[in-house]
């Protein structure tokens, strides 16, 4: 049978494009995100999945419950609007702090975020009363001592809770500082020594450190720029003109900072470049000691392209360690909150840009208030709260079981969200580590596939393939011998037709 060659043609076009839609099915279905309800990757794969957090309510300042609150002349105050805040912390006892950077105040909530509790505008300095000027940062120690991050007065004011002054941490002297240096905090954060870590406005060799007593040690965490070698052979061999107009090589500037119950500091940096890590976990020597699991990327979004305003990679602009090891960053670009485990593993997203309910317009700070996480919007001038699901609740049981070490009662939360979520790969993957830990090395086998967990699925594939092989040795043994003898037995007989064996023996 003869075929027309034009056709033929067609067809194996038609092959072809039949076989690249596959392959593009397939690699997008590995590529699945099943906790994330949003889609930015070009392949146009959606996966809905339960709402981890909810929207609950939003707190702005003329709604807070002022009585009680009074001035100079013991009239009520009415306080008014915030205005630009950008920054917020909660205290050791539950209280909020909000830096209103516009009003030049600080303004405390209690814990329901219904009533104003003070507002810091002053202080006695040896006398004389002192104001603020553009606070941008605030946090609360363990000590219970309020730090400030006085941005335009160039220093950092540490008062009592009450109000009265203890220090201030201002122009900083050091051989590795140029004469001209200007300092101007951004964020401020404490640990359990009273060390201050501050983000400085144009200190790009990374957080600014402090004693207790003020003095500068130095700087922590630097952020190292990869240049690749094409880009230094380049540079080396270009002239002092076509340098001035090369892009500079500076290090990312962090942009919110936290420190967990171990002293190690936890900062979001912007990763414009890569999109691939915008938090850093700064142990005490400041090296950067963070996980991040298996997809590699604890930088938000993995996949964005296009040209508007909201493509490319994730913004940080803040980030809060949680408990058991997570923590929660806030990007800023497409305003969302994503959520890791100790293990760098993505748990949850939420949130979004709009002007529904659970959206954001310019988020600037996040924190953890008792079970809700709380998010700092300095455009509405408001605090958004948002509790958690059913669903958020047990992937954090069972990541904080998992994190203590008890993987069987980790085992019954991840199975608990499978029905939920029977694509949550994280659950699959939680139940196969749990199965493996039980010696089940062949269900956990089945699970860390479900998972993509390549790496813990070698693990149980190589102590399955060890126990089935330490199972089964006699038998392999006996039936190898068995083997033997039979192609012995054979190969005689073969040889004794062919001639080749003697009466008595082999020749």
């Amino acid at each position: 049978m003869r075929i027309n060659r034009t056709k033929s043609k067609h067809l194996f076009a038609l092959l072809i494009t039949i076989a690249m839609m596959g392959s593009l099915s397939l690699e997008a279905k590995a590529y699945t995100l099943p906790y994330d309800t949003y889609n930015y990757d070009y392949r146009n794969d959606i996966v809905f999945t339960p709402a981890a957090y909810i929207p609950e309510k939003s707190i702005t300042a003329t709604g807070l419950n002022t009585s009680g609150l009074v001035d100079e002349n013991g009239e009520e105050i009415q306080l008014n609007a915030f205005s630009n805040p950008q920054d917020l912390c909660v205290a050791p006892d539950g209280s909020v702090y909000v830096a209103d950077t516009g009003n030049n105040r600080i303004v405390v909530l209690d814990h329901t975020l219904k009533k104003c509790l003070n507002i810091i505008t002053s202080f006695d300095h040896e006398g004389t009363v002192d104001t603020f000027n553009a606070p941008n940062g605030v946090c609360v120690s363990e000590n219970n001592q309020l730090y400030i991050a006085d941005t335009m007065n160039k220093r950092v004011v540490v008062l009592e809770l009450t109000g009265d002054l203890i220090k201030i941490v201002e122009n900083p002297q050091s051989e590795i500082l140029e004469d001209n240096f200007s300092f101007a905090p951004l964020k401020v954060t404490v640990d359990y020594a009273d060390r201050i870590y501050c983000i400085a406005q144009n200190v790009f060799e990374g957080l600014m450190v402090f004693e207790n007593t003020g003095e500068f040690t130095g700087y922590f965490g630097t952020i190292k720029v990869d240049i690749s070698l094409f880009e230094k052979f380049w540079r080396k061999i270009s002239t002092k003109e076509q340098r001035s107009r090369q892009a500079l090589f500076i290090p990312t500037t962090f942009t919110g900072i936290d420190v967990d119950s171990d002293g190690f500091i936890y900062a979001s940096n912007l990763d414009s470049l890569n999109g691939v890590q915008a938090v850093r976990r700064l142990n005490p020597k400041g090296e950067d000691v963070i996980k991040k699991g298996i997809k590699k990327n604890v930088g938000g979004d993995l996949w964005i392209i296009g040209n508007s305003k909201y493509s490319g990679p994730s913004e940080m602009t803040d980030v809060v360690y949680r408990d058991k090891g997570m923590y929660s960053l806030l990007d800023r670009k497409r305003g969302r909150v994503f959520t890791y485990d100790h293990e760098g593993n993505l748990l949850y997203i939420f949130g979004g840009l709009g002007t529904q309910a659970g959206t954001f317009k310019a988020p600037v700070a996040i924190e953890i208030l008792e079970d809700k996480i709380i998010v700092l919007d300095s455009l509405r001038a408001e605090i958004l709260t948002f509790s958690p699901t059913e669903y958020g609740n047990l992937i954090n049981d069972a990541v904080a079981l998992r994190f203590d070490g008890d993987e069987t009662l980790a085992e019954e939360k991840w199975l608990r969200v499978l029905e939920l979520d029977e694509n949550n790969e994280l659950a699959n993957s939680g139940i196969g580590k749990a199965l493996l830990t039980k010696g089940d090395y062949k269900n956990a086998m089945k699970y860390l596939k479900l998972g993509m967990n390549r790496e813990y699925y070698s693990i149980a594939f190589k102590r399955y393939r060890n126990e089935m092989l330490e199972g089964n040795m006699n038998l392999i043994l006996s039936v190898l011998l068995v083997l033997i003898v039979v192609y012995a037995v054979v190969k005689r007989r073969r040889d004794k037709k062919r001639g080749k064996v003697k009466e008595g023996g082999l020749l």
